[in-house]
């Protein structure tokens, strides 16, 4: 920017896009000092280098005001956990179903976590079908992230929610 700009020759822009011509940067400097403006290089790597004739505070504001929109509209996967235990009855699993798909539908991640205590450890065998059911019963709102894993005390499942095609 302004005396920053060390390329011998520069391609010089206006603030309304006209293009001025190629020149050194003292005559583009003069003629942005003229119009109380800002010379900013914008394109360092073209030949010869491109800068505009700006109002640097008003482009550092519109830059960060674009930015902030853009992070506005991003949105962060959280990931949701259902916890449950071997011996969990039926009804109790389709009721933690139905808040895996409230889940899915917000946009999130959701991990299901078979948690064994005592001696259900040696019955893993029951974790895994109870799991392989709940894949089987999301099958159309979710696809699997992370397969049935087993983590110490824990067997866990990560499914994520299913792209819909927009018709």
């Amino acid at each position: 920017m302004n005396d920053d700009i060390r390329a011998p020759q520069v391609r010089v822009v206006d603030e309304e896009g006209q293009q001025l011509g190629i020149m050194s940067p003292r005559e583009a400097q003069s003629i942005a000092r003229e119009r109380s403006l800002d010379l900013v290089e914008i394109a360092p790597q073209a030949t010869p280098p491109v800068c505009k004739i700006i109002d640097y505070g008003k482009f550092r504001y519109e830059q960060q005001k674009h930015e902030k929109a853009q992070r506005k509209h991003q949105h962060a996967q959280v990931l949701k956990e259902v916890r449950l235990h071997p011996r969990t009855d039926t009804h109790d699993v389709d009721f933690k179903l139905r808040h895996a798909r409230e889940f899915l539908k917000e946009g999130h991640k959701v991990k299901f976590t078979v948690v064994f205590k005592g001696r259900e450890i040696t019955r893993q065998e029951i974790g895994r079908e109870l799991l392989s059911g709940i894949i089987e019963s999301l099958a159309e709102e979710a696809k699997v992230d992370q397969g049935i894993t087993m983590e110490g005390r824990n067997m866990s499942l990560i499914v994520s929610p299913e792209k819909k095609k927009k018709v």
